[in-house]
């Protein structure tokens, strides 16, 4: 998931948010359900029933928000106008293993 969010984040122009520990967190939940559903459910929203959703795939990630309007509510692919936006459009895998630690 980290490539894909590394390749999605330059594709689409955004930047992770200033705190990584936030793409970090994001990232690990995508992959945590990649595993365990077969799709990158987005790990920010609560699901009565994740199977039906990730079958659903409106929320997998990118969710359609981001893909029709580039929002992104789990902050993890945010524009440039945004005030959390860091300057990094790459987090490396070792990142994303320290950073979601400390959660």
């Amino acid at each position: 998931m980290t490539a894909f969010s590394n390749r999605y984040s330059k594709v689409t122009e955004t930047k992770y948010c200033s705190d990584l520990s936030i793409p970090a967190v994001v990232i690990k939940g995508l992959a945590e359900h990649k595993v365990t559903l077969g799709t990158p459910l987005c790990p920010c929203r609560y699901y009565e029933d994740k199977e039906a959703e990730a079958k659903d795939g409106y929320w997998n990630c990118p969710c359609v928000p981001m893909r029709e309007r580039h929002e992104c509510h789990c902050m993890l692919f945010l524009t440039e106008e945004n005030d959390f936006a860091g300057e990094e459009s790459a987090i490396t895998y070792d990142d994303v293993i320290k950073h979601s630690q400390m959660m």
